[in-house]
């Protein structure tokens, strides 16, 4: 790993050593992946003051994330499948963000269940949730959740509607994986892979593992999936969910002013601004584009988190500049975990917080809570 300098690095290694499938679920968007590009674009178009002769010295990324202390400003989101881009991915990469010193986020669409994760690491973790239309299920993974003595539930707000992801149809991504001469020329290509996904604690969704008796069954588990995202779903359920959780709450989605006004009103905690990292609305804002105006809306109310497009330390910058207190990434560990599974993504952590510390060093900034949009060129 010595040679590995940046996340593209890690990248590389990931679509080398994983399969196309599972490579493409974590790499690409939705539809025509114009808010995919937009997340990166709009990114770098934001530049830097350099300033000279400021006394550096004292560096120090450390800041708090939701009333807990945090080495960075970073948090590893929730991302679905992790354990088909390494066996036991969600263990492995829950366990570089401890060491690290962050927080990680399990997805409800993991293959290591919340309670795998918990009885393999040190401490509570958060869980992110998706409400479905079986609500006696969700209240009851809020519970398991609760049991795990998880730390912060992250709802997600954006998947009431799914987006279509083109390359996932092409390359027919299920999990389980569904069998075809293709799939087994790609994954024979790719022993590593297979042997630790083997050797993994499971191959399908953990979470749902005792509650849906078609679990091993593709086509049974697709449909059933596909059709429980609720397009019912509305701030009134926000209510339900409070009145079961009784801890730290974050709204994931937030993209216009008027929905973060009304989420300011949920009694959350937190929000994210995010797009979904472009896999949802094909043709929205760029996450950084809709940041800065949802800060002076309600960032006095609640704290403000940052996700979308984030590929180093630079671009966590970028974010706290416009006001985010702290950012989220997704595809940058995914690619550490599957390019070399726990170091790996404890790579892409060490490489995010290098690039924040040597830019707060060019930019003049010894503390995260000096950074604000001074430090932007206009």
């Amino acid at each position: 790993m010595k040679h590995i300098t940046c996340i593209d690095d890690l990248r590389t290694l990931h679509q080398r050593r994983v399969p196309k499938a599972f490579f493409d679920y974590c790499d690409r968007g939705s539809y025509a992946e114009e808010t995919l590009r937009a997340n990166r674009e709009d990114m770098q178009a934001i530049k830097f003051r350099q300033r000279v002769l400021v006394d550096v010295s004292r560096r120090d990324t450390s800041t708090m994330i939701l009333g807990e202390s945090s080495t960075m400003p970073l948090i590893l989101a929730p991302v679905g499948l992790l354990g088909m881009q390494h066996g036991d991915g969600e263990i492995h990469a829950c366990r570089a963000a401890q060491a690290a010193g962050i927080p990680f986020t399990q997805s409800t669409m993991s293959i290591c269940s919340i309670e795998d994760i918990a009885a393999n690491v040190e401490k509570p973790f958060w869980f992110q949730l998706y409400v479905m239309k079986d609500r006696g299920f969700i209240k009851e993974l809020i519970q398991r959740a609760m049991a795990a003595k998880c730390s912060a539930l992250v709802l997600t707000v954006d998947l009431q509607v799914i987006g279509q992801r083109h390359q996932d149809i092409k390359n027919g991504m299920t999990v389980p994986p569904e069998w075809s001469l293709s799939k087994l020329i790609d994954f024979a290509t790719k022993p590593a892979w297979v042997s630790g996904v083997l050797q993994g604690k499971r191959r399908t969704f953990g979470n749902l593992a005792g509650h849906l008796k078609v679990s091993d069954d593709i086509t049974s588990l697709s449909t059933w999936i596909n059709s429980q995202f609720d397009t019912s779903l509305n701030w009134n359920d926000i209510e339900w969910i409070r009145s079961i959780w009784p801890g730290k709450l974050i709204l994931k989605g937030i993209l216009d002013v008027e929905d973060a006004e009304l989420a300011a009103k949920t009694g959350a905690q937190a929000l994210v601004v995010s797009n979904h990292g472009g896999r949802q609305l094909d043709g929205a804002p760029s996450s950084i584009e809709a940041l800065p105006e949802i800060v002076d809306a309600v960032g006095s109310q609640m704290e403000i988190m940052f996700d979308g497009g984030v590929r180093s330390g630079q671009d966590v910058m970028r974010a706290l500049a416009l006001g985010a207190k702290s950012c989220m990434i997704g595809r940058a560990y995914a690619h550490g975990l599957g390019a070399s599974g726990q170091a790996g993504v404890a790579k892409a952590i060490d490489i995010i917080q290098k690039e924040l510390l040597t830019t707060m060093g060019l930019c003049g900034v010894n503390r995260i809570d000096e950074i604000d949009d001074h430090i932007i060129a206009v």
